[in-house]
């Protein structure tokens, strides 16, 4: 159990600075610092990339025949990685209003 703890708070580390990021190059591109903003999604997508892995291992392993024990961390780590998913389109949609 103390792995799969491990993994789960790796997701919800990683995904949790993806959101942050991605929050903050919306917050440039307000401003008009379009290259901040650029990084800024950057480094969210890195970050989201590492969460991702994490997740994609767990799924792999079950897929091969070892069984993941549901736990209420590993399901919120799951809500993390799709809300910072979803942090990201959105804040990509509204970059390009705000560069329009």
């Amino acid at each position: 159990m103390e792995e799969m703890e491990l993994i789960c708070f790796k997701i919800i580390s990683a995904v949790g600075e993806a959101k942050s990021d991605y929050i903050s190059a919306l917050n440039y591109a307000k401003k008009g610092e379009f290259e901040k903003s650029a990084e800024a999604m950057a480094h969210g997508d890195a970050c989201y990339a590492r969460g991702h892995e994490q997740h994609a291992d767990l799924i792999s392993k079950e897929a091969g025949g070892e069984k993941t024990e549901l736990c209420l961390l590993l399901m919120h780590a799951e809500d993390q990685l799709m809300a910072a998913e979803t942090t990201k389109w959105m804040a990509a949609e509204l970059i390009e209003l705000y560069k329009k």
